[in-house]
């Protein structure tokens, strides 16, 4: 009895499952573009220079590897984040602030309950993931993922290639980069995402049907609309331009763990 209620949980979870909308919180909408200081993020880039591998299509995080003087150091880099006022810094530091605190807060996720096959495994019995949980305190506020992205980057910067950056810890979501985002160095890498997840990654073509990733379903809007998606898609992949066939949507929810 008590298997079928877990199940039937499990079950009314994922269908209910529906992804966030665009909702600014305008207190986060304030910078200091005056402010030349930037924000160091070396120990997040020690962690991926250390855990994360390139397997075909894929980065994969060594979770199972990570010693605790790694862990340690990744809770102090959050914890020094959190400490910061993003408010003071320029925009373009604030975009590489949250990018990164919300990956490293995932990574952070996952080791605190390792071994774990997907990350919707988190969360409360009646959650699909822990996205919906406060995570983070900034600023006095307290701050869940969906806050990060949803509230945060998706509504103050508007721009659909910030669904290339964040990463949800799983192999259908575009990759978790290989450096560490930094004012410097962000419209690079969001291109180069951009064009990965344009591809191979999250855009398979067979004859007259294409199969993309479901976070073009979910955030069609933020593409342009669903009838516009290609438009965003040639952008990065040119191939795909005059494509009008049918379309499937398809993402895998298991853990990007290196094996």
């Amino acid at each position: 009895m008590k298997r079928l209620l877990l199940l039937l949980c499990a079950l009314v979870s994922f269908s209910t499952f529906s992804a966030p909308k665009s909702d600014l919180w305008p207190y986060w909408k304030q910078s200091n573009e005056a402010n030349q200081n930037q924000i160091s993020h070396q120990e997040w880039q020690q962690l991926i220079d250390t855990y994360l591998v390139e397997q075909g299509e894929n980065t994969l995080f060594r979770y199972n590897k990570v010693s605790s003087t790694h862990k340690a150091t990744l809770k102090q880099y959050i914890q020094r984040l959190a400490k910061l006022d993003p408010l003071q810094y320029k925009q373009a530091e604030q975009y590489a602030y949250w990018v990164n605190l919300y990956n490293a807060i995932t990574v952070k996720l996952i080791l605190d309950n390792y071994p774990v096959e997907s990350i919707t495994k988190l969360g409360g019995l009646f959650s699909f993931g822990p996205w919906g949980e406060d995570v983070v305190v900034i600023n006095g506020k307290s701050l869940t993922l969906n806050d990060i992205e949803h509230r945060i980057l998706r509504p103050i910067w508007n721009d659909p290639r910030t669904h290339y950056a964040v990463n949800c810890a799983s192999l259908g979501c575009p990759n978790l980069q290989t450096l560490a985002f930094t004012a410097d160095n962000t419209q690079a890498l969001l291109d180069n995402a951009a064009k990965h997840s344009s591809t191979a990654k999250g855009v398979s073509v067979q004859g007259n049907t294409a199969q993309l990733s479901s976070i073009y379903e979910w955030f069609a809007n933020d593409f342009g609309g669903e009838k516009q998606l290609f438009n965003h898609i040639s952008k990065y992949a040119p191939q795909y331009k005059n494509f009008s066939g049918k379309v499937t949507y398809e993402y895998d929810w298991s853990l990007n763990q290196a094996q």
